[in-house]
Parts: structure tokens; sequence; C-alpha cells
């Protein structure tokens, strides 16, 4: 746990146990939001769902095998849940290539892809970016950057020389996707510190998506693994 020495209190973190759950600490609020689709099938926005009574600790099942999702019911031993983490601790600007457009940079690290799709509108954020000299377009490409809930896409406005991140208050989000009839990643918001089962920090950052399907094969983060062609 990390000590906010200021206020006395526990700050918001999340130790990955070496084959075992995540272990939630701080009070971090918990919801779930829906995938919503337009009419075209097209990923059009989120729905806030269900919203977990506040707990200052709690356990979330990694292994995907929990009968009592999101939470861990001890599943992962009779299971013999091989939870190795194989995540890189290299930052995500390392990690990111960029693309260049009239308007916008884009970064891109895809080995973060939690396939949330909303970066498909409009013909894709990578077609938006190239064409981010036009206002629509820019913007479109913006929200689409904005809504990737693992932080694999980021946008840098040139006009204002900064990189732009939605406000996200420190919660975790439980991902439900009806379209592919699965529930997707955890979506870990506002700047929360993770630490791997060997007390290793990975990168804090705004936003990142952690697997809970147990298949991600870069653990403990989400790479779309749940994804039923995934795993063909």
């Amino acid at each position: 746990m990390v000590k906010n020495e200021v206020q006395g209190k526990t700050n918001p973190s999340i130790k990955v146990s070496n084959n075992g759950p995540y272990l939630v600490s701080g009070r971090l609020p918990l919801q779930e939001k829906i995938i919503q689709y337009d009419t075209k099938l097209d990923v059009s926005q989120w729905k806030d769902d269900y919203t977990y009574p506040l707990q200052d600790q709690y356990r979330l099942c990694r292994c995907g095998h929990s009968q009592n999702k999101p939470f861990c019911d001890g599943t992962h031993a009779t299971a013999k849940f091989d939870g190795t983490e194989t995540a890189s601790h290299t930052v995500y600007q390392d990690e990111a290539v960029t693309l260049n457009g009239p308007g916008l940079r884009l970064y891109d690290a895809k080995i973060l892809c939690a396939s949330a799709r909303f970066c498909h509108r409009g013909g894709g954020i990578w077609r938006l970016i190239k064409s981010s000299d036009k206002s629509r377009d820019k913007s479109m490409a913006i929200d689409e950057a904005a809504e990737c809930p693992s932080g694999r896409l980021v946008v840098f406005d040139y006009s204002t020389k900064e990189s732009l991140e939605p406000l996200l208050e420190p919660s975790i989000v439980l991902i439900n996707d009806p379209y592919i009839h699965t529930y997707g990643p955890l979506w870990v918001r506002g700047n929360i510190l993770i630490a791997a089962s060997d007390g290793q920090r990975y990168e804090i950052r705004n936003r990142v998506t952690l697997c809970r399907c147990g298949k991600s094969k870069n653990k403990p983060f989400c790479d779309s693994s749940h994804w039923p062609e995934e795993g063909k």
C-alpha cells in the first residue's frame, strides 16, 4: 500500500498477486460500463451500468474462472492459473510508434490494444489523423483517442503543444461488450499505481486495461485475447 504522508490515508493502488487476483486498496470506486452500438452496429458510446458499493479493499479475479465475478473466489488455485507477468516495464513513449498528420500527431502502442473499437469510427483514427487539418476530422480523432480505455492511442495537438488526455477520476471500470457476448478487461483510470507481484511498479498512466480473462500474452495488461477470434 502507498501512504499519503500529508493526509495519512492510503492512496489507491493495485497489487498483482502471484498467480492470483488483483489486490485493490484505497477505496477505489468500481463500476460496470457497457459498450453500446448504433443501428449500423458501429461502436457509439459508453453506457453506465452497475456501481458496486464502495469498499476499502477488495480482490478482483484475473484468472477468468471465478464463480463470483468480478471478485476472486479462490478458483485460481484449483484451476492452476499461470498468472506469470510478461509485460515489459518499458514506458509508453518507448513502445509507441508515431503517425504525423497536419493537425495532430498520433502515438500508438499496439501491444496495449483492448479492442474497444471506438477508434474505428469515421474510417478509423489513422485516416482521421492524416486529414487532421480539417476541424471535423481533428475533433473526431481527439474524441476517439480519448475513448480508448487502454491508453493505446494518445494524440498530440500541434496548436497547444500538448498530449491530450481525458479527465478521469481514480476508479476501476468493468467493461461489458455485448456485441461479442463477453466481458472485456478492467479499465483502470486516473493514474493509479499498479505494482507487479515482485513489487516493481509499472508506469503510472491515466488509463490502462488489465486482463481479467486469464488469456493475455502481455499480463497483467489486456492484449485483446478475450476476443473470440483471438483464441482460434
